[in-house]
């Protein structure tokens, strides 16, 4: 049954990251459609991001004080919206990984809980063959020391 689900569980982990992709688009077209989505939630990071951008090239061709000017409005929403798709098919890729992980381990500690089990009933079986071999032992010796007790036959 465990060798039946295991294709199946990485089926479904494709299935989902093959959805995020169209479902990222979906956002992203309803964000630019949204003037609230859009103020809110795709200019700032956009804005963000393209300064974050530009003061980093400045720096690295050496300009130090320039001022950047901020992207205009519709730009800014192109990019955020994209920030925004690429966000969620990273979350999901992301979500994807932490639950293959969590399988994984799950899978692991099933497998040295069974380990354990099987020790400890290996480790109760050799405790019970050593007190019967000492049990046994023990009436050997008695069997021995009656044997020798009985008178040996004189010969006459």
């Amino acid at each position: 049954m465990v060798v039946g689900a295991f294709p199946i569980a990485k089926l479904l982990y494709l299935g989902v990251r093959q959805m995020s992709k169209p479902v990222a688009n979906r956002i992203k077209a309803g964000a630019r459609r949204s003037e609230f989505f859009k103020t809110y939630i795709c200019l700032p990071p956009a804005q963000l991001y393209h300064w974050i951008e530009m003061r980093t090239k400045m720096r690295i061709m050496g300009f130090r004080g320039a001022t950047i000017k901020p992207l205009n409005e519709e730009s800014a929403a192109e990019l955020g919206a994209e920030l925004l798709g690429e966000a969620i098919i990273f979350f999901i890729g992301g979500g994807c990984m932490v639950l293959e992980y969590s399988r994984q381990a799950a899978n692991s500690r099933r497998k040295e809980d069974e380990l354990n089990a099987t020790i400890t009933s290996l480790q109760t079986q050799l405790a019970e063959l050593t007190l019967t071999t000492e049990t046994l032992d023990a009436q050997l010796r008695e069997v021995n020391r009656q044997l020798l007790s009985f008178p040996l036959p004189s010969k006459k």
